[in-house]
């Protein structure tokens, strides 16, 4: 093998290295960040308080217009 052949193979090595070490840093990266994220969630969950009432307007409710929509579907 030539010099120029080995420092070739060095530098290869050495670049492979380098992304590697960058795409393991980045993977960790994002699993702290998402990590974080789902810590601020349940503390914010935990520290909702559950209301005694609902809310009007909360969930399905059968009206006219929707029945006249209904109506409107039937073939």
């Amino acid at each position: 093998m030539t010099n120029k052949s080995k420092m070739n193979d060095k530098s290869v090595a050495s670049r492979r290295q380098f992304l590697l070490g960058a795409g393991v840093g980045a993977a960790a990266a994002g699993a702290a960040l998402l990590a974080s994220q789902k810590a601020q969630t349940v503390e914010k969950v935990a520290q909702a308080e559950p209301s005694a009432t609902p809310v009007k307007g909360d969930g399905y409710q059968l009206s006219d217009h929707v029945k006249t929509y209904y109506r409107t579907l039937l073939v």
